[in-house]
């Protein structure tokens, strides 16, 4: 808002005060009172219509673009983030664009992003973790551009900050649908990449299998894609050929679901509801990127967007899951879910934790063992890796954010 608008609201105010105040006194005072009240909200009518105009102003000078790594298609993460671009277009009015299937860390992600920049989008959104450091370069390239990126955890001072969701909350929910719904004890798990994102969704869902179902196990495949429909198709069928009867993934595709339906088995989907796609689908863990991303807009229109490492949870809204009403665990289900909405529930601070070798590595919320940066950062210059956390140490969020185990219901490697 300009100073001469500041000026006009504040003169205004007194005006409409002091026509208030002048109500009180003779009658014969009252008819120019109202007079000037009546002149004063007026022109205050104008310059609220000035203030929208200046928000609709801003509105229009910016542009968001998004950057995804698979295809939008009709379910799965890109299909998420393509419809959480949509809702923050309808809600802010901005012109947005997206690109698809641009894979990571190659000249193709530099193109698109400096296409952009030269058609005048001013917030880019990038949505793949392998994306994280050309991002981190294009925000020190261009100061005035916003830049946020989904996933990783690197951000700067001025404008380029991260965004991911808890989806560990609601992963453990879909795990004690897992556990109850399996017959034979060997849930499958095809997951993309053994980074600390993939390791804490896979031992959140281990988890809550464990709470339903402590008997059974978890295998995991891993595929090295994030969509790739034959690698996850080959590694779903493999997994069922050890005699997994439940499969959930971690990737964009479908495959792992139309492997299992055709086994007969049942599917735990992730990123949308794939009822529609899958025939065996019982849940899903799902996102919703509508609210961030309108709220990095706004904030981008308005002057006042502050990078963060914003990683909300399901009561924020970003990550959820339905209950599906004809599981047998459904009430204890839908319990946990409302213990996480009310924040009386931490998925990795429920007694125990112990990994695959039988190490105990949290009790009752406290940490029992040194963890690394997997990563092998040296932040402290001292020639070895950084301790994530030591023996003592309170359960944390970089606890979570560099998870590098498995838990012990899980059988598999990292790496």
């Amino acid at each position: 808002m300009t100073s001469t608008k500041r000026a006009l609201l504040a003169l205004l105010t007194v005006l409409a005060l002091f026509a208030v105040a002048c109500g009180s006194d003779a009658e014969e005072e009252s008819a120019d009172s109202t007079d000037s009240a009546d002149a004063a909200d007026e022109a205050a009518d104008e310059s609220d219509d000035e203030s929208s105009d200046e928000a609709m102003d801003e509105a229009s000078e910016v542009k968001a673009a998004f950057v995804m790594v698979a295809p939008v298609g009709d379910a799965g993460w890109n299909f998420m983030h393509n419809e959480g671009r949509l809702g923050a277009e309808a809600a802010t009015g901005v012109t947005t664009a997206f690109v698809d299937a641009i894979p990571e860390g190659g000249a193709e992600f530099d193109d698109a992003v400096q296409n952009f920049i030269d058609d005048g989008f001013n917030v880019i959104i990038t949505t793949s973790f392998g994306y994280m450091d050309a991002t981190e370069q294009f925000a020190a390239d261009n100061p005035d551009v916003v830049f946020e990126h989904i996933s990783g955890f690197k951000m700067n001072d001025t404008n380029f900050g991260n965004t991911f969701g808890r989806m560990y909350q609601p992963r453990y929910i879909a795990g004690m649908a897992a556990g109850a719904a399996t017959e034979s004890n060997k849930i499958g798990y095809v997951a993309a990449f053994p980074i600390p994102e993939v390791i804490r969704g896979i031992n959140a869902f281990a988890l809550g299998v464990k709470e339903t179902n402590p008997d059974a196990t978890i295998e995991v495949a891993w595929t090295s894609t994030w969509f790739g429909i034959a690698e996850e198709g080959s590694a779903a069928q493999a997994l069922i050929d050890t005699g997994a009867d439940v499969l959930t993934m971690h990737q964009d595709s479908t495959a792992t679901g139309a492997a299992i339906s055709d086994a007969g088995g049942t599917f735990i989907g992730y990123h949308s509801d794939m009822s529609a796609q899958v025939p065996a689908y019982l849940t899903a863990p799902v996102w919703d990127f509508a609210p961030r991303y309108t709220a990095i807009i706004e904030a981008a229109a308005a002057g006042t967007y502050t990078p963060e490492s914003w990683w909300g949870g399901m009561a924020d809204g970003v990550v959820g899951i339905e209950v599906p009403a004809d599981s047998p665990v459904a009430a204890e289900m839908q319990a946990v879910k409302d213990q996480i909405l009310a924040g009386e529930f931490d998925v990795f601070d429920q007694g125990t934790v112990t990994d695959q070798d039988g190490n105990v590595i949290i009790e009752d919320g406290v940490i029992q063992a040194e963890l690394l940066d997997p990563f092998g950062n040296d932040f402290d210059g001292d020639g070895e890796t950084d301790v994530v956390a030591a023996p003592g140490d309170a359960l944390h969020d970089g606890v979570l954010l560099n998870m590098n185990f498995f838990v012990d219901n899980v059988i598999g490697t990292i790496g």
